[in-house]
């Protein structure tokens, strides 16, 4: 039977602690380029592969990571799982992907399948639906391993990545204002959901600073798909001053906002200016170009995953817990 060298083998060849090599091999930051770069040389030399079932026998724990988003039809998680992918891939890792369909009920059974097929963590984006996080501490009292990413549960200490969704809502909002616009609405996500309170708090924050005062009338809380645009623009345009432009929550609410405009014969951006959030492909694509918030799901991916690893990886018991807050920035189209 063909053996092959393990990571005690590089060690010793390059006379390193084989921590050392373990850490370098899944890109550590603790560990210098230099020693990586000569790892994964001789590890390529020497023809090592990573013993996966002697490491899952070792922590009782499989090379899988549990991935848990909302929907995975939507253009930003599918672009955060490639994040997470490219991560895993590197550190010799599978992702295993569920989607809640944006239930709390399936959220629950995901959770319990994972910790069934014994993943050695999971990277998590709420539903919003999910009102509590009783059984993600569960998990977390058996020592489970959590990162959230974009939606996230806030009583949780716990390492999350999230975007500065409360700039990229205020440069949005402000953006409508030096446009000329002074009765900005805003399509709302769910309440409880912490992208949707941050969006939020954005908006009223660029009203407020450039002397407009906010009209609660105009704020509209629904959910973050094509229908809840349909809904509140069209609840919108029965107010008796409608408002001349709208922010909205993600660019899927975005979207079904145009289509009720174009319904009722109004021109964007003349009669109506739209701004969106999120820059899903299609936001390039609609007449006119929808002007958005960018943010980087792929990074966000990426980095979700660089932290679960480093949970994995530590030999500590207890780790540090990190909030990866990244940038967004304004994509400028004809919306507005």
């Amino acid at each position: 039977m063909k053996t092959y060298p393990t990571i005690k083998d590089i060690a010793a060849k390059l006379n390193l602690h084989y921590t050392t090599v373990s850490r370098a091999l899944r890109d550590h930051p603790d560990v210098n380029e230099e020693t990586k770069r000569l790892v994964k040389e001789t590890a390529q030399k020497m023809n090592y592969r990573p013993n996966y079932l002697a490491r899952s026998l070792k922590r009782q724990k499989s090379n899988s990571i549990g991935v848990i988003v909302p929907e995975i039809k939507h253009h930003f998680f599918s672009a955060v799982i490639s994040g997470i992918e490219e991560v895993a891939y590197q550190a010799g890792y599978v992702i295993l992907v569920a989607q809640s369909n944006e239930q709390m009920k399936r959220e629950i059974m995901n959770l319990n399948a994972f910790i069934s097929s014994h993943v050695s963590g999971l990277l998590v984006s709420i539903s919003q639906t999910t009102t509590d996080s009783d059984h993600f501490k569960k998990y977390l009292q058996q020592d489970g391993k959590i990162v959230f990413f974009d939606r996230v549960c806030e009583d949780l200490q716990v390492s999350k990545v999230v975007v500065d969704d409360y700039e990229g809502a205020y440069q949005a909002t402000e953006y409508l204002i030096k446009k000329g616009y002074q009765k900005i609405g805003h399509l709302a996500g769910s309440k409880n959901l912490n992208i949707s309170q941050n969006r939020y708090r954005g908006y009223i924050d660029a009203l407020t600073k450039h002397g407009i005062t906010p009209r609660s009338e105009y704020t509209y809380w629904a959910g973050l798909q094509e229908q809840d645009g349909r809904d509140g623009m069209a609840a919108l345009l029965e107010l008796a001053e409608p408002p001349d432009a709208i922010f909205a929550v993600n660019d899927p609410v975005a979207i079904g906002a145009y289509d009720v405009l174009k319904q009722k014969g109004l021109g964007i951006p003349d009669d109506m200016g739209i701004v969106g959030f999120s820059n899903n492909p299609i936001s390039s694509f609609v007449n006119p170009p929808l002007t958005t918030v960018h943010q980087p799901a792929y990074e966000m991916g990426k980095k979700a995953a660089e932290l679960l690893l480093q949970q994995i990886d530590s030999q500590e018991e207890e780790v540090s817990l990190v909030k990866e807050v990244l940038k967004t920035r304004l994509i400028v189209r004809e919306s507005a």
